[in-house]
């Protein structure tokens, strides 16, 4: 392992226990400001995620986008590849993804021009650390190239790292979304 590698490595065991910390600490309306957000781009067709042992959870705010457009969920394809996007609705039928995470029984793939992200850490220049695989990264890179999108980092405030190792494929945020407030890049 490398000293980077080893670096991040530190890194996301810290942010781990800081997200657990938040996560167990049972904060109401913690999609609230991302709806809010949210609620400035009815129609366009958005990708959030579902939620995985402590992340925050975007589900309240992705079915209330589902009433004024396209909404889906991130299919991994393999390793080393960018994501795809599936849709999905709260009542649709699920089966297990990679990594535990639930994805449509079906897939219906679209593009995405909002990505909600999840994320282990981050700091407040829109820096993001995440788990490892640079599937975002990747993605984010396509999309961009193709056009653009809006990638909104989504996040318990005590996630925020004050400084994160970083490496040139990694991929910046526009904007980060927590329980307490939205910063903007």
């Amino acid at each position: 392992m490398n000293d980077l590698a080893e670096i991040k490595a530190q890194a996301r065991k810290a942010a781990f226990a800081r997200r657990k910390a938040a996560h167990t600490a049972g904060l109401v309306g913690r999609a609230g400001l991302l709806s809010e957000v949210l609620a400035g781009y009815r129609g366009v067709p958005l990708a959030g995620y579902m939620p995985i042992r402590t992340e925050i959870s975007p589900l309240p705010a992705m079915e209330e986008a589902c009433a004024h457009g396209p909404v889906g969920v991130p299919v991994i394809q393999g390793e080393a590849q960018p994501l795809k996007f599936s849709r999905w609705s709260s009542d649709g039928p699920l089966r297990e993804g990679p990594f535990g995470a639930q994805v449509p029984e079906k897939d219906d793939y679209f593009e995405p021009e909002i990505l909600i992200v999840p994320l282990v850490a981050f700091d407040r220049a829109g820096n993001r650390l995440g788990y490892g695989g640079g599937f975002y990264d990747r993605t984010l890179e396509g999309l961009r190239q193709r056009g653009g999108c809006l990638a909104i980092g989504f996040a318990y405030s005590a996630q925020e790292a004050a400084e994160l190792p970083l490496e040139p494929t990694d991929q910046p945020l526009d904007m980060i979304v927590t329980e307490a407030e939205i910063l903007s890049f």
